[in-house]
């Protein structure tokens, strides 16, 4: 079972004030091709996974985004590390139908 939820919302700069909405498709592209469990919401994507690799999946969003145009990014993070597991499912079972 996993260790941590590692939820992410990324805010990418732009150059010439662009959409931004293409490099967060980006960076959830990168979440995808991680193949770690994740759910993509409407404000920011939930990981499910070993600590470590969340972290190195945060680092790579970044780099993406940066190959991308992105002269900055600034990332808002909030992780639930429980090293006897956790799971978005058992947190969220009794919200779903």
């Amino acid at each position: 079972m996993a260790n941590t939820l590692l939820s992410i919302q990324v805010i990418p700069k732009t150059p010439g004030n662009e959409d931004s909405i293409p490099y967060v498709d980006r960076a959830i592209e990168v979440i995808q091709q991680s193949g770690v469990k994740h759910e993509v919401h409407p404000l920011e994507t939930t990981m499910e996974g070993e600590l470590s690799e969340l972290l190195d999946i945060v680092k790579d969003m970044h780099k993406a985004l940066v190959e991308a145009g992105s002269p900055s990014v600034i990332s808002q993070i909030k992780i639930a590390h429980n090293p006897q597991g956790i799971s978005m499912d058992k947190l969220t079972e009794k919200y779903r139908p």
